[in-house]
């Protein structure tokens, strides 16, 4: 494996737990010692004929976004995925990723002991995708036709339901989704492929793509 000099001080794990979970994740983790983080409220699908048939196909969802020391990211998978069984089906996901900066707080400062060797072995990596509401659902189903298993879709909102905010050219207002796709990286290009095709994200207005390495992921089943 290839090393790279890089600075990766600092981790953003995300946690996709059923309805009513976020909060026990949190509790969980700042016993590890993550010291916060923000719940955000999401849906997620899921591929059985039966329950699209009775309009069962979408669960309430639960997403854990925690900034931590990159120190602790062993600990946090295996902490959460034996407290919250991630190691079954349908019971929560985990990923990590690196980040380069974080500003707003100064609990977490890059000391001279946080080079690392960088990853090059990576399996997966998450697609976000920031849409208009009610295109989520069509970004999911398009995704899914080019091999995707699943998404997560999150209500995202702006500075404030009387202002506008751009964004790469883009008007941030309450009324957007933020798809999120944990996907096998040879399957990446594909769905990134499709959605920008379909949706022709790279035109002005129609949304915004972009892609982040998974570091480590826990509770992901390959069918």
């Amino acid at each position: 494996m290839k090393i790279d000099m890089i600075n990766k001080a600092q981790i953003l794990s995300v946690a996709i737990v059923n309805c009513g979970t976020g909060s026990k994740v949190l509790k969980e983790a700042k016993k590890i010692g993550v010291l916060g983080g923000t719940i955000f409220l999401g849906r997620g699908t899921v591929k059985e004929p039966i329950l699209e048939l009775l309009g069962l196909d979408e669960v309430k969802k639960e997403v854990v976004l925690m900034i931590s020391d990159s120190k602790l990211e062993n600990q946090i998978h295996e902490v959460l995925t034996e407290k919250f069984h991630l190691d079954k089906p349908n019971h929560g996901i985990i990923f990590s990723s690196s980040v380069k900066r974080v500003i707003g707080t100064k609990s977490y400062i890059p000391s001279s002991d946080s080079i690392v060797g960088g990853k090059d072995d990576m399996e997966y990596e998450v697609i976000f995708t920031i849409v208009e509401r009610g295109v989520g659902q069509e970004v999911v189903d398009i995704a899914t036709s080019a091999g995707s298993r699943g998404a997560t879709i999150i209500n995202a909102r702006g500075s404030g339901i009387h202002e506008n905010t751009m964004f790469f050219s883009m008007n941030i207002e309450p009324e957007k989704e933020i798809v999120m796709i944990i996907i096998e990286k040879e399957k990446s290009d594909k769905i990134i492929k499709s959605i920008k095709e379909t949706l022709q994200i790279d035109e002005p207005g129609k949304g915004i793509m972009f892609v982040m390495d998974v570091n480590k992921t826990s509770g992901l089943f390959v069918e």
